[in-house]
């Protein structure tokens, strides 16, 4: 374990522990709340951030290793979101609580065992348009600012 992954390991950590803390105080009403521009509830999309953290680091992983990520783009994000809002309709809050933490912990720990020559290795990327990014980049990018990225939207749609 090296110092930098050991730092966006913690901030992966934050922002999902600041996440669920949001979500832990939300009302019934609060959850079942619509993001504007986005149309998922405030509820499916605490689950949503959750249970992306596999997937992104799926991806993490295929760029420490060496390889491109050409299969991972915009348009097979939006069916996985879509997928996953029908699914995940009805899903409570201490569920979607429990699978954050679940999952950005074993994010974290998988960062955590990055080298920084992992860290500092770049792929062609397909989200970003095939550049040759870093994979401290895709984790910053991904499963660490996504926690934050959500609840920007949803306290916006909260009026909070």
């Amino acid at each position: 374990m090296g110092r930098r992954a050991d730092l966006l390991a913690d901030r992966i950590e934050e922002g999902a522990a600041t996440l669920a803390a949001f979500a832990k105080d939300l009302s019934d009403a609060q959850w079942r709340t619509a993001v504007p521009k986005d149309g998922r509830t405030v509820g499916v999309t605490v689950h949503h951030v959750a249970s992306m953290y596999p997937i992104e680091m799926d991806v993490v992983q295929a760029v420490a290793q060496g390889g491109a990520v050409t299969d991972v783009t915009w348009d097979v994000v939006a069916q996985i979101n879509a997928g996953h809002a029908s699914e995940h309709v009805a899903c409570t809050k201490d569920e979607a609580i429990a699978l954050l933490q679940r999952n950005s912990r074993a994010a974290a720990q998988a960062v955590r065992a990055l080298s920084d020559e992992q860290l500092d290795r770049a792929a062609p990327f397909s989200l970003s348009y095939g550049a040759p990014v870093t994979t401290q980049f895709i984790i910053e990018d991904h499963p660490l600012r996504h926690p934050w990225h959500h609840l920007f939207r949803m306290k916006k749609a909260l009026a909070l």
